[in-house]
């Protein structure tokens, strides 16, 4: 009797785990990316969707916001942050390297925090 509680106990929490780790397949997510024009935005977006698992990424000019909808079980939003930051641009939570900042156009160039 003891082991059937037992099996029944682990059986239960090995449900109630996987059933916390369960990824969203459509999160929407929004960050802030510094750029200034045209070609920052094909840039951005171009990173966005070398991403695996994202479905949509819109940056925009005016307010700088990159809007992505990815899938958590293919990528995170840090894959999504250091890969826009590979190609030069700052995101609010990861910043180029110098080398890839100086790498931008020089119409690109922002002004870095």
């Amino acid at each position: 009797m003891k082991n059937l509680i037992l099996i029944a106990m682990i059986t239960f929490l090995g449900f109630s785990a996987q059933a916390q780790t369960k990824k969203n397949k459509n999160l929407k997510y929004t960050t802030e990316v510094n750029g200034n024009c045209e070609q920052c935005k094909k840039r951005i977006e171009k990173a966005a969707f070398s991403v695996p698992g994202v479905k949509s990424a819109t940056w925009d000019i005016s307010s700088h916001q990159l809007a992505v909808i990815l899938n958590e079980e293919k990528s995170s939003p840090e894959d999504l942050n250091k890969a826009v930051a590979k190609v030069g641009h700052d995101t609010k939570d990861v910043k180029a390297t110098e080398a890839d900042y100086e790498n931008l156009h020089s119409c690109c160039k922002y002004v870095r925090e």
